[in-house]
This record gives C-alpha cells, sequence and structure tokens, in this order.
C-alpha cells in the first residue's frame, strides 16, 4: 500500500491520525513542468471557456460519488449509509468520461465541474487497437483530471491511472506515484501516450493510496484488439482476440467483465471521516461491472454507438450527467451475455478485488484462448488453450476465454457466478453477488454487435 501523496510529500493518512480525522485543505503545488500538464487554479479552471485540451482520444476525471447495493439485510450501521441520498446506499470513489465535455468549447468548464459527487462503477470501460507504423500508426492520448472530494474536501489525494500488465511502460506514464505523475485537485491535468502493442485484457486502476483507491471503485478495464481484425479469412466475422494467424480466436461477440467487491465498513469510514483497518477487510458484496445479482442483467445505460469508438459514450443529459436509470445511474454497465445459436462469444474477465475468483459456467464450458494478455500458445507454437467449466484467477489477474454457443430452437440460459460463497452471495447474507446469464436464442436472432457488452435490452442512440 502506497501512503504517500505524491504532490507534497505528506501522507495524507498521517495528517489524520496526528490530526484526530480533522479536515484539512490543501492547494497542491505544480511540481510537474509545465509541457507535461497544465497548471490553472480552481477559479480559472471554472471560468475559462476551455482549460482543458480537447485532442485527447479520451479524457477521465477522477471524483466521488454514490452507488446502490442492496439494502436488505442490512449491515449494523455501515449499510445503507444514513448519508447516501436516496436511491443510493454506497459512498464511492472512482472516474468519469468527460471526452465530449473536455470537446466541448462553449461550456466545457461548467459540464466538467459538475461531474464531482457523479463518480461511476466501475470505472468506465475502453478499448484500444494495436499499434501498428503501416495500418495504425496513431499515438494513443488520454488525459486525466483530478475534480477533488465533495463528499470529502479533506481528502487531497492525487490520481493516477496505472495501466496494469501493459508492457514496456515507461516510469512517466506507468501512472506508480514514486516514478509518474499523479494529478492533484484543482483543474490540473496530466497526459499518457501508448502504443499499445500487446493485444488482449487488462485492467487499470488508480495507484495512489492503491489499496483504499482501488477498493473504493478507481478500477477500470482495458483491451488491445489485434491488428488481425478485419480478416475475414480465418473467421467470418474478422474480430479476433490475437494475432492467432488461423482463427482459433475469431469470435462474433465480447463481453467485459470486472470483478470487485465492496467492505460496507470501509465504504462507511471514508464517507464519515474515518480510517479503515485493513487488516479487518472483508468482502460484503462481489460485483460484476459495478453491480450485482440480478441488477447484473439490467440493460446498459442508453448510449450513442457513432460516438462509441474507444469508450461507450453514454447519452449523457443536458447536464452532463449519466441517464437517469433509477439506482442504478452510476452503474451503468450491464453483465448479461446475448448470442444467437452457434456463435462464438469473447469473455474478457478481469479481477481486481482482493479475493481469488472461481467463475463456474453452469451445464457449459469455455476455451481459455488467454491469460493475462497472453495467447495460450508455447514458444514453439504448441496451442495450450483448453477447455473448463470454471475459470480460476486471482488478484490482478485476467482472461480471456470463448464460449461457443450450442444449436438451439428456443431460448437457453446458461448461469455464470462465482462458485466461491461469499461472492455469489452477500456475505451479510442476503440475496446477489457475482452472478450473471449467458442468454443464448436461436440463430439470426440478434443483429451483429456494434460495441462490447451490447443486447438487445439497450436504449441506442445512432
Amino acid at each position: 500500500m502506497n501512503n504517500k501523496d505524491d504532490s507534497n510529500g505528506f501522507s495524507r493518512r498521517r495528517f489524520l491520525k496526528l490530526a484526530g480525522g480533522g479536515a484539512a485543505f490543501a492547494a497542491a503545488s505544480g511540481l510537474v513542468p509545465t509541457p507535461l500538464r497544465r497548471i490553472l487554479p480552481v477559479s480559472e479552471a471554472l471560468a475559462a471557456a476551455s482549460p482543458f485540451p480537447t485532442d485527447a482520444d479520451l479524457f477521465w476525471a477522477g471524483t466521488d460519488g454514490w452507488i446502490s447495493l442492496p439494502t436488505s439485510p442490512a449491515i449494523g450501521f455501515y449499510h445503507p449509509d444514513s448519508a447516501a441520498p436516496p436511491p443510493f446506499t454506497t459512498y464511492i470513489f472512482g472516474f468519469r468520461n468527460i471526452t465530449r465535455h473536455s470537446k466541448d468549447l462553449t461550456n466545457s468548464a461548467t459540464l466538467i465541474n459538475k461531474q464531482k459527487m457523479k463518480a461511476q462503477a466501475s470505472a468506465p470501460l475502453f478499448w484500444l487497437d494495436e499499434y501498428d507504423p503501416v495500418t495504425n500508426p496513431k499515438d494513443f492520448k488520454m488525459d486525466l483530471t483530478n475534480l477533488g472530494m465533495q463528499q470529502r474536501p479533506d481528502l487531497f489525494d492525487s490520481h493516477t491511472i496505472h495501466w496494469h500488465g501493459f508492457r514496456n511502460v515507461i516510469p512517466l506514464f506507468d501512472g506508480e506515484p514514486t516514478g509518474s505523475i499523479g494529478v492533484p485537485p484543482g483543474g490540473k491535468w496530466f497526459r499518457y501516450i501508448f502504443r499499445p502493442r500487446d493485444p488482449g485484457t487488462y485492467m487499470y486502476h488508480c495507484h495512489v493510496e492503491d489499496v483504499e483507491h482501488v477498493h473504493m471503485g478507481m478500477t477500470g478495464l482495458v483491451f488491445v484488439r489485434p491488428k488481425q481484425n478485419g480478416n475475414m479469412a480465418l473467421y467470418p466475422s474478422g474480430k479476433y482476440a490475437y494475432n492467432d494467424g488461423n482463427g482459433s480466436t475469431g469470435y462474433d461477440r465480447e463481453f467485459a467483465l470486472l470483478l470487485t467487491e465492496v467492505w460496507a465498513e470501509a465504504h462507511w469510514d471514508d464517507a464519515h471521516i474515518q480510517l479503515p483497518d485493513w487488516t479487518d477487510y472483508r468482502a460484503d458484496f462481489g460485483l460484476i461491472n459495478g453491480r450485482t445479482y440480478p441488477d447484473t442483467l439490467a440493460p446498459n445505460s442508453p448510449y450513442k454507438i457513432s460516438t462509441s469508438t474507444h469508450a461507450v459514450d453514454y447519452n449523457i443529459d443536458a447536464n452532463g450527467d449519466l441517464p437517469n436509470t433509477g439506482n442504478l445511474q452510476y452503474q451503468p454497465l450491464s453483465s448479461l451475455v446475448e448470442c444467437n445459436a452457434g456463435e462464438r462469444v469473447l469473455l474478457r474477465l478481469v479481477n481486481l478485488g482482493f479475493r481469488e475468483a472461481a467463475m463456474t459456467l453452469e451445464g457449459g464450458r469455455v476455451r481459455v484462448v488467454g491469460k493475462d494478455a497472453t495467447p495460450m500458445r508455447g514458444r514453439d507454437g504448441t496451442d495450450t488453450s483448453y477447455e473448463t467449466s470454471t475459470l480460476q484467477f486471482g488478484a490482478g489477474e485476467s482472461i480471456d476465454a470463448i464460449f461457443t454457443a450450442p444449436n438451439v430452437t428456443s431460448v437457453t440460459t446458461f448461469v455464470l457466478y462465482n462458485r466461491n460463497f461469499e461472492h455469489a452471495n452477500n456475505l451479510a447474507g442476503g440475496f446477489g453477488g457475482q452472478r450473471t446469464e449467458i442468454r443464448v436464442y436461436p440463430p439470426g436472432t440478434n443483429a451483429a454487435q456494434q460495441v462490447p457488452n451490447q443486447t438487445s435490452q439497450d436504449t441506442t442512440v445512432a
């Protein structure tokens, strides 16, 4: 666990211990050369017409917010949190996708400021295309700003994006705060630049106060698509998990599933200026894409297909907020898997909880074609992929698995769940946990998928 705030070298955890939890405000000084990030006072950032750059592929903002988890049974006075505005129950830290706001030159500052207290769980899913000097000679640029915490203005933590598992990332862009740059609150931003070269499924998270920030919700899933994509000679869809050369990782639909956990006491502590003791850790809730079952089966929040080029672009409202979908407003990503008979479905699974996972497909099997963004193939080219009904992987690991839908004449449902009982059901005894469904429809029922995790239940805008 990293307890240092890289913006001033002073641990806010030590400060809370010394000051007895008193509130403290700190204006972070600009210690980074201005070519690497623009430094603006908060007042200027809010007043300027366009304080942020507009040429990034994606732009994330770190902040806090509230989400909704099952209210029954209650967990002492920790859950539901009495400070949570209905219909929400649980305090989180997180990220928001503000790419569209940063490109709006007329009111970007106003819209970006309104994202405070609107963090989403899990962090936004995004994807990249493999760099190639001929077919894709473009660096990927991602900006990060830090809006600060509205519920906890005394927390002056910086934020970073650590690209967990990315190979050959130079320290400057790695997001580990002792070797790279953290973004303090107050109108600053930092640009990450990559040439993604290794296809597969990865994860990202804030690496400042990493145990706390990861658990509180600053975690997301990212994947790299191979340059082999588009070659329909190997597989009809032209979509692949890896550069396999023979179509063995070809698929028709893809679904990203991020496993995380919530320890209710820690979330309550952060909302009420208390200090969690992580040695007492117990995961009360197991989540997939920020939701517990049966909410995992609810549709994705409405989104715009035409602008979902690197990330799902939700159909935000006039205030720049996520669509109002009731208690799931800030948990927009569904975990429901749909496909047609005979199709191949790529499941991209990531575990960013602190416990091991054992995701079991009841009544079905999958073929593991990649692990930790590495194809299942030996140095001599030997195929080491394998079939299984249970995917076992630990914290910080990812798996790429292909489910081949059986031939059916009516809708057939397979249950995908974590056989670890503490994660299949809420630890307090309630119904829920890491559980979703794969629904197989007769041939030709569902139209081709246009964005990851898209299902027939979704509301889309062209």
